[in-house]
């Protein structure tokens, strides 16, 4: 296997699908790696949440959620625990997220309090906090121990959050482009800082940071990947991809943040060397059509794609060979 030290040009480059997931009975919404083991679940509009083994390419366990659907989901700091939320049947409570157990296919724990679709959720990568934003327009952070919510604000627009590395800082946005940034330990004292991505009205759809801090990746409604230094707001660069009637993409830095890989609209996917002055590596048909879902392994050289109703997982060329690769068949 090609370690991720030895990432470079050639080897995004030489990125190819090495396994193929076409079990699926509906779009896949959304998927998430675990941040230490080599796990990764997806949540489907057939009910369903699937756990995989990246390791060996394979499936490990399929659970169906038919009250209440699997929409928005992510990996706890457990690898056989995590937080999803749900796509329909919400009851007058608000019962939009779940922390389930997929070890014996458990719910632990309710999370009431939402009042619309849940569209962004993320854990804090040092603690059992987390948090949600919501089409009722409110952000809402939480603690796995208890069912209450633990605070709330309420923002403009559809709210997208995520938290840096260290867990130290988290972003939030809102209508118009703003990004807000808070400190995690004290954020009802209000933002740090505010951030402005000018000239484009569509709203946020997904945050991520690299793994160092330096920087942050935006997407946005109309297919629109920006490249923000996360320490001043400044933009470094955007990149505008196809729009699509049917998906909104998503964007992913590699681990060591000298790169991002995004799809597109055309059912391309892209990817640049952003170390210095951002230039393009290169650009693979996607083979399943518009890429929606799109994560790279943090501890890997591999990453995975999901379009409508198909979950690949991508390796280098010259890693198929060696033994314990994924298998192409799977």
């Amino acid at each position: 296997m090609t370690a991720l030290s030895e990432l470079n040009d050639d080897v995004v480059r030489s990125m190819s699908i090495g396994a193929v997931f076409s079990d699926f009975d509906g779009k896949i919404n959304c998927l998430d790696f675990h941040r230490t083991a080599d796990l990764l679940v997806t949540s489907s509009d057939d009910d369903s949440v699937r756990f995989y083994d990246i390791a060996t390419a394979r499936l490990v366990k399929t659970t169906y959620h038919k009250k209440h659907g699997a929409d928005r989901i992510c990996f706890t700091h457990h690898p056989s625990s995590i937080i999803c939320s749900s796509k329909h049947n919400p009851d007058s409570n608000g019962e939009f997220l779940r922390y389930l157990s997929m070890y014996d296919n458990r719910c632990l724990r309710y999370f009431k309090g939402h009042k619309e679709r849940v569209v962004s959720l993320c854990m804090s990568p040092v603690n059992d906090g987390f948090m949600s934003g919501s089409l009722d327009h409110t952000v809402r952070m939480w603690d796995l121990r208890v069912n209450a919510c633990q605070g709330i604000m309420h923002l403009q627009g559809r709210p997208t959050v995520a938290y840096d590395q260290q867990g130290l800082v988290f972003a939030a946005s809102m209508e118009g482009g703003v990004i807000k940034l808070f400190d995690s330990r004290s954020y009802d004292k209000g933002p740090f800082d505010t951030f402005l991505v000018g000239g484009d009205t569509a709203e946020i759809c997904d945050i991520k940071f690299s793994n160092d801090g330096k920087s942050m990746l935006l997407t946005t409604t109309n297919n629109t990947v920006y490249l923000l230094d996360a320490y001043h707001g400044e933009k470094k660069c955007g990149f505008s991809m196809d729009t699509s009637p049917t998906a909104t993409i998503e964007a992913t830095f590699t681990p060591d943040g000298q790169y991002v890989l995004s799809g597109s609209g055309d059912g391309n996917l892209h990817a640049w060397n952003i170390s210095d002055e951002p230039n393009k590596v290169g650009s693979w048909d996607s083979y399943i059509g518009v890429v929606s879902c799109l994560r790279w392994a943090p501890r890997r050289v591999m990453f995975a794609a999901a379009a409508a109703s198909v979950l690949t997982f991508w390796i280098p060329n010259d890693a198929k060979s060696e033994p314990g690769a994924p298998n192409p068949e799977g």
